[in-house]
């Protein structure tokens, strides 16, 4: 993904001016480019209307093009900007910055003032951006200061998770657990909101490509099981329940020839509809997640997208992200904590250590035992995030947590998890997740923080409700309020 920055000016300073714009837009573009994990592209100075709507329709057309970050260097009379800005159809920040960190105070002259005066013309083009209503990121700063540059790559990420959902595939295999509300959805208005596109398919269209993989790459990806996880020694080369861990590698292998095959990068499952699969997959849904593939539970494919979504926008980050679901609470005052798993499909990306290979009865599917990666989440400061459909909008809601390591061993729990004890704390937080109606599946994400959850809500036009330290059970209902209120007179009568 690249990032187009976009430099305004005009004509009246004449060329020697234009030239000196040039080359100090030039010089910030090129910190920006080593400063974030995403390539800068500097386009020439934009002096006239017709010049600024036509950059702004190529880079709405061009796929590669993620973003445009524009800066007024000198005075870009605003109305110029008009028409280009009404066309633009990719995210857009706004930086307020110049080239210069600190005056030269026993020089400055009027030379200098014409020159240097982004404090001035990003004012008139703040103006016309708030006059049109247009969606934006404004972040003010030297390219110099690290904030700047974290700000920055925050809204970026948030463009690359924009970017690929309104072109993600996701299969379903099958449909969705019998008689569960949340993990319904309008599939078309996702389509037109986010632009990903759901699909269902037979699970045995699945099957038929489990069933082909060849015997000789079970064996290989049995000997990385081998060489990646702790082995449990019954499923071991030898081990009487080996069998059921070559089974469960040739549904790895099965799933990813589907989805490679079809361009899917985000998938579900249901373990009421199995069709000819011998186990409910866990071990192949857990290494595709770690490999950035969305996943959901029981055909939840909202959260399965907004998981691939958050792996690209996490990409590059510290930090894993997996699908999680609130499973169990500690009522212990003051040690309260959530307990969160599922039954087999945490990411191992957020793994504390090296994840152990096992095989359990699972007592829920009807099928055998399935093989599993069991561990604890890395300790440290993460969110949760929730999608849900409400009928006329899609909502957000993110809780603030820390994931701890768990107070005692889990010798029977022989399923991945993570613990955390959540802002402000839990009978808050629950209560204002249960408010809002969010889900039960989510995304837990030690990658993805606040700021690019809400550059990427503002990107999509979709409500974003944040329960954090700051929130209470009174001012949450209030907001919520507010929300009804406002999305409904935004969408007009």
């Amino acid at each position: 993904m690249k990032l187009w920055f976009l430099t305004g000016s005009q004509g009246l300073y004449g060329e020697d001016t234009l030239r000196q714009v040039a080359e100090q837009s030039q010089r910030i573009a090129a910190k920006l480019d080593e400063a974030l994990p995403f390539t800068v592209e500097w386009l020439p100075v934009l002096t006239d209307a017709a010049a600024i709507r036509r950059v702004c329709l190529e880079a709405t057309a061009d796929d590669d093009c993620g973003g445009v970050i524009a800066w007024m260097h000198t005075f870009s009379p605003a109305k110029m900007w008009i028409a280009g800005l009404d066309a633009l159809g990719k995210p857009l920040l706004h930086l307020h910055t110049q080239a210069n960190l600190e005056l030269p105070w026993s020089t400055i002259d009027m030379d200098f003032m014409n020159l240097n005066q982004a404090a001035h013309g990003d004012r008139e083009f703040g103006y016309v951006q708030s006059r049109l209503g247009v969606p934006r990121k404004t972040v003010a700063g030297h390219v110099s200061d690290p904030a700047v540059a974290e700000r920055i790559g925050a809204w970026a990420r948030a463009a690359a998770g924009r970017a690929e959902v309104r072109s993600l595939r996701l299969a379903r295999f099958g449909d969705n657990m019998r008689d569960v509300a949340v993990t319904e959805g309008d599939k078309v208005e996702a389509q037109l909101r986010f632009g990903v596109s759901v699909n269902t398919y037979g699970v045995n269209d699945l099957v038929e490509v489990v069933d082909a993989a060849a015997d000789a790459d079970v064996t290989t990806l049995v000997k990385e099981y081998e060489d990646s996880y702790r082995v449990a020694p019954e499923l071991r080369i030898g081990g009487d329940r080996h069998d059921s861990l070559r089974y469960a590698a040739r549904i790895e292998l099965g799933l990813r020839t589907f989805l490679r095959e079809g361009g899917f990068g985000a998938f579900t499952t249901n373990f009421e509809d199995l069709g000819g699969l011998r186990q409910l997959p866990g071990l192949a849904v857990q290494r595709l997640m770690a490999d950035g593939y969305g996943f959901g539970g029981e055909g939840d494919w909202k959260t399965s997208v907004l998981l691939r979504t958050l792996k690209v926008m996490a990409s590059g980050q510290p930090g894993g992200t997996s699908f999680m679901e609130d499973y169990t609470y500690d009522f212990t005052p003051g040690q309260e904590l959530i307990l969160g798993a599922h039954m087999l499909e945490v990411c191992p990306s957020i793994a504390s250590g090296t994840p152990s290979c096992e095989i359990h009865p699972l007592s829920i599917g009807g099928r055998e035992d399935p093989v599993r990666l069991v561990f604890d989440a890395d300790p440290g400061p993460a969110v949760v995030v929730g999608l849900s459909d409400m009928g006329e909008r899609f909502r957000l809601v993110a809780n603030e947590i820390d994931v701890v390591a768990p107070p005692e061993p889990l010798p029977r729990l022989p399923v991945a998890r993570a613990v955390w004890r959540p802002k402000p704390d839990l009978r808050t937080s629950a209560e204002s997740w249960l408010t809002a109606g969010a889900p039960h599946h989510t995304v837990l994400s030690k990658a993805v923080g606040a700021e690019e959850l809400t550059d990427f809500a503002d990107m999509l036009g979709v409500e974003l409700l944040f329960i954090d330290a700051g929130t209470t059970s009174r001012a949450f209902v209030k907001e919520l309020r507010l929300n009804q209120a406002y999305y409904r007179l935004a969408q007009g009568f």
